[in-house]
């Protein structure tokens, strides 16, 4: 009876073991054929920019090869050809070692794998392998875009939808008023009030990133029930007064905001500038056209000296001089105007950093993020889904002469008597000014932010005083990571043992210092006093 049953027993651990290995070479092409489509897709998204930019290189070099010296067309070329080739080094060295990071995490399930293929001739563990890079594959590939995708109506503030009140308008901007995303938080009128200026190329929606999460930048403000107003740009494709704007109507028309602000209650306004909006937030306030207006400032992560970035810097130093232009990344619209590309500008940030942004090192980071997790457990969150959302979707071109002012701020340093390398209205711009007005600044930076390093972010304490907040994390955890009310470093508190607060915190004390100012009772003069003594 025994030795009848064996046969059978053979059999079907035979056919068991065909099955399973039949199994594994098709999870194997279904994972080959996902990370082609992948990686097809991951390089598209990377060369439409650089597509753009050959077009707007070929149209700028067919008339200065026209007009330039001969030996020095070929000197820059060559320079530009050193350029590529550093660049082509730093990406393959990224991509080697992203590929590496991903083997080394999976080296040890397929090892084990392979080990009971070649000496228990069981390709079970072989199957349940390749079933998970399949599904890693198919998660990065076609799970992960759906869910990017599907957090839109959650991401950002959607004023479209009426929540948010228009208070104002002028040719160029919108002016809203941020509604609280809490119930029953209701906005203090008499409360000091807050204006902030989000990034022209960024876009304001990362200062909104979900608020239904209370993960807000400017619902921080909102739900502690102070009057927060952000300032919007109005479609620049569709609003020429926009394309055509110059860092004069930035300062007016952020004066015409604040004057509204300022006169529905009664207190002067805290300005809020993020990233590239501090910095034009700063150049309105040194123009003197704030006076009266703002008594508090506050910038998060602004480029305030470009010229000691090390990775932006650097990569443009390392240009051709001639090849360091505006020129060639503009666009001209059907009306004839010209514009900056933001989609060629944000661009360039992922060249600054080619050996974390080339497609195959994104690719195989996507991949570990899923891979860290076991079979079957892997979830898309809404975070990583709103930040890619924001990366892929939150791009607008800006106005030229916007744009000259920051290429000024990261080709020419703030001059050794604190001038910045832009003057507004035929003025100076003097960092000295903030102090002379007694005016409180407070800079917050990310430790780990290499879009805007530390050094960029602080230049201006070589000249004057101003109260600085180190932010764990990058370039938007502020608005993201410490929006969070119950997070390390929240907005509203001060941390590290009181030694920083956030800008909330630094908005509430200085409103409790105006409340105390009014509540104190006027000194009486003296000469009232000695006459009623008499």
């Amino acid at each position: 009876m025994v030795d009848g049953k064996q046969p059978r027993e053979v059999t079907g651990t035979t056919s068991d073991a065909i099955t399973d290995g039949i199994a594994a070479m098709g999870n194997l092409f279904s994972a080959a054929q996902t990370q082609l489509a992948g990686m097809a897709k991951y390089t598209t998204d990377f060369f439409i920019p650089y597509l753009l930019s050959v077009n707007y290189f070929q149209r700028v070099e067919r008339e200065r090869l026209l007009t330039e010296d001969l030996q020095e067309s070929l000197d820059a070329y060559l320079g530009l050809l050193e350029n590529n080739i550093e660049l082509m080094t730093r990406s393959l060295d990224g991509t080697a070692r992203m590929t590496q990071a991903y083997l080394r995490n999976e080296a040890d399930e397929f090892t084990e794998a392979l080990k009971q293929c070649l000496f228990e001739f069981n390709p079970g563990k072989m199957k349940a392998f390749t079933a998970r890079q399949a599904d890693l594959m198919n998660l990065v590939v076609n799970t992960y875009p759906e869910a990017i995708a599907a957090i839109e109506p959650e991401y950002g503030f959607h004023f479209e939808r009426g929540v948010h009140a228009k208070i104002q308008e002028t040719e160029r901007f919108l002016l809203y008023r941020v509604t609280p995303s809490l119930p029953n938080v209701e906005v203090r009128q008499d409360a000091k009030p807050i204006l902030i200026i989000p990034p022209y190329v960024l876009g304001a929606n990362i200062l909104g990133f979900l608020p239904a999460e209370q993960r807000s930048y400017a619902h921080c403000f909102a739900n502690r029930g102070y009057p927060t107003y952000i300032r919007i740009l109005k479609p620049i494709d569709t609003t020429p007064a926009m394309q055509v704007m110059t860092g004069e109507d930035d300062a007016r028309d952020t004066r015409r905001f604040c004057e509204t602000i300022l006169q529905k209650h009664g207190k002067p306004v805290t300005l809020n500038g993020y990233c590239q909006g501090g910095y034009n937030a700063l150049c309105a306030l040194l123009s003197g056209l704030l006076d009266d207006l703002v008594d508090a400032f506050v910038t998060c992560v602004s480029p305030m000296d470009g010229t000691r970035s090390k990775g932006l810097a650097r990569f443009l130093s390392r240009l051709p001089r001639r090849f360091n232009d505006l020129e060639y990344g503009t666009k001209i619209l059907p009306n004839g105007n010209q514009v900056a590309d933001g989609q060629l500008m944000g661009w360039v940030y992922k060249l600054k950093s080619i050996e974390q942004e080339i497609p195959a090192a994104v690719f195989f980071r996507d991949l570990m993020m899923f891979a860290r997790f076991r079979s079957g457990t892997q979830t898309v969150n809404k975070t990583a889904a709103a930040l890619n959302y924001w990366l892929q979707n939150d791009r607008s071109d800006l106005p030229m002469e916007i744009t000259r002012i920051s290429f000024a701020a990261y080709n020419t340093p703030i001059a050794s008597d604190g001038r910045l390398p832009v003057d507004l209205f035929g003025g100076k711009l003097e960092l000295k000014r903030i102090q002379e007005k007694k005016i409180p600044w407070l800079i917050c930076y990310g430790t780990h932010d290499d879009l805007v390093e530390k050094e960029t972010a602080l230049a201006p304490l070589d000249f004057i005083d101003a109260e600085v907040t180190p932010f764990p994390k990058g370039h938007v955890a502020i608005a993201t990571s410490w929006s969070a009310p119950d997070s390390a470093c929240a907005l509203h508190t001060r941390f590290e043992e009181g030694k920083y607060r956030g800008p909330v915190r630094f908005h509430m004390d200085l409103d409790d210092a105006l409340d105390q100012a009014r509540r104190k009772p006027a000194p009486v003069k003296a000469g009232r006093s000695q006459k009623r003594s008499k």
